[in-house]
């Protein structure tokens, strides 16, 4: 969290906190300001438009939207702001697979576009968001390319692991 976020990052509900909290941990390793909350399409549905239509207005340029079920609140907010809006389908208690999640976040209508990540990937969520921050900012599409290059490096070092110890060697792990 920050005091001059350019991110938002919502849920419908505490409960995704554990999958949305990786946007927050690679913005922050990023270093792009966000802030997180929970706004719920279905149970406060007047506070998803007042935070939908100030969000510009308090600084925001891309909003991080997660949710289960039905997962109402990534298209719902994209239809209120000019914004981009990156949904995060989220396999939730209530979830038929992560499929209606997906789906409910993915076939949004014609003139309302919503940008969609993998089921859980609120991670990528967050890279994705840095990128169109980092399309006008020069210091974090400096810190993307670092991430990228670390990225490339992890994988160079797994492939040397694997090629000096055997295919039966415990691999490096991706976080």
């Amino acid at each position: 969290m920050s005091k001059s976020p350019v991110v938002g990052i919502i849920m419908g509900s505490q409960s995704d906190l554990k999958v949305m909290s990786e946007a927050a941990e690679i913005l922050t390793d990023l270093k792009v300001d966000f802030e997180l909350t929970v706004v719920s399409a279905h149970r406060t549905p007047s506070r998803m438009v007042e935070y939908a239509e100030s969000a510009r207005d308090r600084g925001l340029k891309v909003i991080v939207a997660g949710a289960g079920g039905a997962a109402h609140l990534p298209g719902m907010v994209a239809s209120m702001t000019t914004l981009p809006v990156i949904g995060v389908p989220v396999k939730s208690s209530n979830s038929l697979d992560g499929w209606d999640s997906i789906l409910s976040i993915l076939q949004m209508p014609g003139g309302i576009p919503v940008a969609t990540v993998a089921l859980n990937g609120a991670k990528n969520a967050g890279i994705l968001a840095a990128e169109i921050i980092g399309a006008q900012d020069a210091d974090i599409a400096q810190n993307l390319a670092q991430y990228k290059t670390e990225l490339q490096e992890k994988v160079l070092k797994s492939a040397e692991e694997l090629e000096r110890n055997g295919w039966k060697t415990k691999p490096i792990g991706f976080k």
